[in-house]
């Protein structure tokens, strides 16, 4: 594995993406870390820390983010919507909100292909990239035998796409490259607060159980593998 010295988290406010963040530091303490927040930066900091307020539904501010960086050798992206305080995933067809749908569509797809895109320049440079987003086995369409969840369900869908054709553009331009969507299982976070009275016993997780799983398939992937989507034990779920 090359030891990255460059990482970026997108959402590292968030309950799996601040996990992921203070397990980087530990895991890597020579790495230069930078960190995005939404409205407000944590209070956790580190020498080798720097958080960087975005809104990731921006072109723009995306665009100039990248501007910042030179070499970029992991880049994660955290940044997840299931629901609202106006909107929580649809039950059945009468549920659906045309401008709730494309909210999903703006937070949970759209923003890895601006990334990938804003970040291009400073993955030439590394000699090994990975780029790793969070998705969700409810994204699989193979999977789905329960139905609702449209909007969500969707999104993540798309942003499976957004992956695959990611890896297969880079297999061709980045050839040290590898493009992961990743399933961390239902986490104990605000995300998925409202729907824990639903999940097994032993299958809620810690979050920063979660991070280290992520962490150990990023860092052990190679380009060979890149297009996968893996759940956190590591195991392929289908598209």
């Amino acid at each position: 594995m090359t030891i990255p010295s460059h990482i970026v988290v997108i959402g590292g406010s968030g309950g799996i993406g601040h996990a992921i963040v203070q397990k980087l530091l530990s895991l890597f303490p020579n790495a230069l870390v930078h960190a995005t927040y939404h409205r407000h930066e944590p209070s956790f900091q580190a020498p080798n820390l720097k958080w960087t307020q975005l809104d990731i539904t921006s072109s723009t501010e995306i665009s100039q983010f990248g501007l910042q960086f030179s070499r970029v050798d992991w880049l994660i992206n955290c940044v997840g919507m299931l629901h609202t305080p106006e909107h929580g995933p649809e039950k059945n067809i009468e549920s659906i909100d045309g401008q709730f749908f494309l909210r999903n569509i703006k937070v949970n797809t759209l923003p890895t292909l601006l990334l990938a895109q804003a970040f291009f320049p400073a993955f030439k440079v590394s000699p090994s990239v990975k780029l790793a987003v969070i998705s969700a086995r409810v994204g699989s369409i193979e999977d789905n035998g329960l139905g609702g969840w449209y909007s969500y369900r969707a999104s993540k869908a798309a942003l499976n796409m957004v992956v695959k054709n990611l890896s297969i553009e880079m297999r061709r331009r980045l050839k040290q490259a590898t493009v992961l969507a990743l399933h961390p299982g239902t986490t104990d976070t605000e995300l998925s607060k409202p729907f824990q009275t639903n999940v097994p016993e032993g299958k809620l997780f810690n979050a920063d159980n979660v991070a280290l799983d992520l962490l150990n398939l990023i860092a052990n992937s190679t380009p060979s593998d890149s297009g996968q989507f893996w759940d956190y034990r590591g195991e392929n779920i289908p598209w």
